[in-house]
């Protein structure tokens, strides 16, 4: 399903789902939009525990099954779709259509991003990109289109509701049969199985990150109080205090569960959801100055969603993003600044221009920001797990924590619902710092994306060097190999020129084994190098090298030391032990270490040798042996007795 034709039917397909959300963003009648309402403590009694429970349940449900997201995406409408007629008809709404339009959202929105990542698998980046930020933008329309609804209704919104659900049906249709037997790459990384650790870890951090809700809906008053070690009266008086420490354990709680989930995954949590956080209070603003030019508000917020979803489908997505988010926060300084802090004028006095302007802004920098996280977050499977649930639990939790910084000089909030709006420079700085985090995730992605390809790079090198020595090995190993053993056996009977010939027969046979067993291979010159092969080097026809298959790939540093230390060994040997002894190196690559060992059989010495020829000022051994091994962190052994050679052993740690 990697051809271009399906891509675009699951962009189709997920465009259907934003519709869905706009509708679950956008309910018949709501005193405040709710994807910008910020939330109070919950309390739930009766039904109320059954509709707070079955979100989560569906949630969790749904990134069981991302594979078949067309589905998850037809359940949502379906679900969702009996509220709709409801609002069209006289119907009465019985618990069954309540429940029924509560689940279509989470599916909703689990569902456009399981489309979205699967994109993102197919190598359609751009397409993937734009449609988590859609999937962003589609929320902020749908609260554009219920816009100040307390100040007056619009009658015509459930059909548009009814519209919607009827084009995203027919948007999803030829995914669900082109996806029938479900869609591989919308699961995540395909090296890993279906209950691995890396995939369940989402699930499981999702689901525990819901369950917040109901744990902090027994958070009570006199709770409150005792926690907090201050008097019942004093919580009751400010409750905005009471809702900003649910939300601070909310946050805390949820950055953690976040952070299990991987870095990649809490970093990209806290920058959508602090953008989240940063558009409540100007899209608050913008609402209520457009609350008399409902078509004007919903195609402000159409065209910064679209504005948004173009900037994180383009190849610089990142500084696009960036761009966004500080241009949002200028406009609001300057908003705040023109008004001589009081920003609540443009909504009283229904400045349309300025009111605009800021919702396209702000809610093209919201959907940049969302989007331009999907490319790092596709590969680990992440993208419905941490955009969906996770930045959803920490978006609420920052809404409430903020409220502290909405009060005055006594110390108390002012006395109307547009009360956030009157701190618009709290979203601003909230909003630079979004776009700090979305370039800050973009710069370390692409080191990281460098790397992965250097090392990429590195290993088909390897490989294909591998392949040609094995291609070598064959026929040298038959023919030349053969010949020269040959020489090296049987030279010594013709004479001292036969005898030559065997020594140069013996020492090429080294060098030529030397090569097909990879004596070429450095890792990254300058910075790291293959032990095994500087080692390797130094094999003749007196010294006999046994080393591990695989290349000992350490700091350059390291190797160029400990070479030099067993070069000393070797040359001890050379000088000391006999015109006839022999020598052998072996390497051996430990856990922790590396151990190389220099056996001779020649003469030997006493023990006490050693410390005789340091008070002499013979400081070969010190310096040369010891000094380099103790300088990297090692140990150097040797064991010596008369007429049974010396054994010298060093071994240096692995570099952390």
């Amino acid at each position: 399903m990697a051809d271009r034709s399906w891509r675009w039917w699951g962009f189709l397909a997920g465009l259907g789902g934003c519709l869905f959300l706009v509708v679950a963003t956008s309910p018949g009648y709501a005193p405040v939009p709710p994807f910008i309402a910020t939330p109070g403590l919950p309390g739930y009694h009766g039904q109320g525990w059954l509709l707070a429970l079955a979100p989560i349940v569906v949630t969790v449900a749904g990134l069981c099954l991302l594979r078949w997201w067309p589905y998850l995406l037809l359940v949502a409408g379906l679900v969702g779709l009996p509220y709709v007629l409801g609002q069209l008809t006289t119907m009465t709404h019985p618990t069954l259509l309540s429940l029924g339009h509560t689940c279509a959202y989470p599916l909703a929105v689990v569902g456009v991003l399981a489309c979205a990542q699967g994109l993102l698998s197919n190598a359609s980046p751009g397409l993937g990109a734009a449609l988590v930020g859609l999937a962003f933008g589609s929320r902020l329309f749908g609260s554009a289109m219920v816009g100040s609804g307390w100040l007056q209704g619009d009658l015509t919104r459930p059909a548009w509701h009814a519209g919607m659900i009827g084009t995203g049906f027919a948007l999803i249709a030829p995914a669900v049969w082109l996806v029938r037997r479900g869609d591989r790459a919308a699961v995540g990384p395909p090296d890993v199985g279906p209950w691995h650790w890396r995939r369940l870890r989402l699930v499981i951090a999702a689901g525990l990150a819901l369950c917040l809700v109901l744990s902090l809906s027994g958070l009570t008053t006199e709770r409150m109080a005792s926690l907090l070690d201050v008097s019942f009266s004093a919580v009751y008086r400010h409750p905005m205090v009471a809702v900003a420490v649910a939300g601070a354990i909310t946050l805390v709680i949820g950055v953690c569960l976040a952070a299990v989930t991987g870095l990649w995954s809490l970093s990209a949590a806290i920058a959508v959801a602090t953008a989240q956080v940063a558009v409540a209070a100007p899209l608050l603003l913008a609402y209520t100055a457009l609350a008399w030019v409902g078509p004007l508000r919903w195609l402000g917020a159409l065209a910064g969603a679209l504005i948004g979803a173009a900037a994180a489908s383009s190849r610089w997505r990142i500084p696009a993003a960036a761009t966004l988010a500080a241009g949002g926060a200028t406009a609001l300084f300057i908003a705040y600044a023109a008004t001589t802090g009081h920003p609540e004028k443009l909504a009283d006095q229904h400045r349309v221009v300025p009111g605009v302007l800021l919702l396209v802004l702000v809610t093209a920098a919201g959907t940049a920001v969302a989007g331009a996280t999907a490319p790092v977050l596709a590969p680990r499977g992440a993208i419905p797990a941490v955009l969906g649930p996770l930045v959803g639990v920490l978006a609420a939790g920052g809404l409430q924590t903020v409220q502290v910084t909405y009060v005055q000089e006594d110390g108390l909030p002012e006395s109307s619902y547009l009360n956030p709006v009157s701190h618009l420079t709290t979203s601003a700085i909230l909003l630079l710092a979004a776009g700090a985090a979305i370039g800050g995730i973009g710069v370390a992605h692409h080191i990281a994306e460098r790397w992965a390809e250097r090392k990429r790079a590195e290993l088909i090198r390897q490989e294909a060097a591998a392949a040609e020595r094995d291609r070598l090995a064959r026929p040298i190993h038959d023919g030349v190999l053969q010949v020269l053993a040959l020489v090296q056996r049987q030279g010594p009977e013709l004479g001292a020129t036969g005898t030559q010939l065997a020594t140069l027969a013996g020492e090429q046979e080294i060098a030529l084994r030397t090569l097909l067993t990879g004596g070429d291979a450095v890792a990254r010159p300058g910075i790291e190098a293959d032990l095994r092969t500087a080692l390797s080097a130094l094999a003749s026809t007196v010294v006999e090298v046994s080393a591990p298959a695989q290349p000992i790939v350490l700091p350059a540093r390291v190797v160029t030391e400990l070479t030099a230390a067993v070069q000393a060994a070797l040359d001890n040997v050379r000088r000391h032990a006999g015109g006839t002894a022999r020598a052998w190196l072996l390497v051996e690559n430990e856990p922790d270490g590396v151990r190389v060992t220099v056996r001779d059989d020649g003469v030997g010495f006493e023990p006490e040798r050693l410390s005789d020829a340091a008070r002499a000022g013979r400081l070969g051994v010190a310096q040369s042996m010891r000094g380099r091994i103790a300088d990297l962190g090692g140990t150097t052994t040797i064991h010596s007795s008369p007429t049974e050679g010396t054994e010298v052993e060093f071994w240096v740690p692995l570099p952390k």
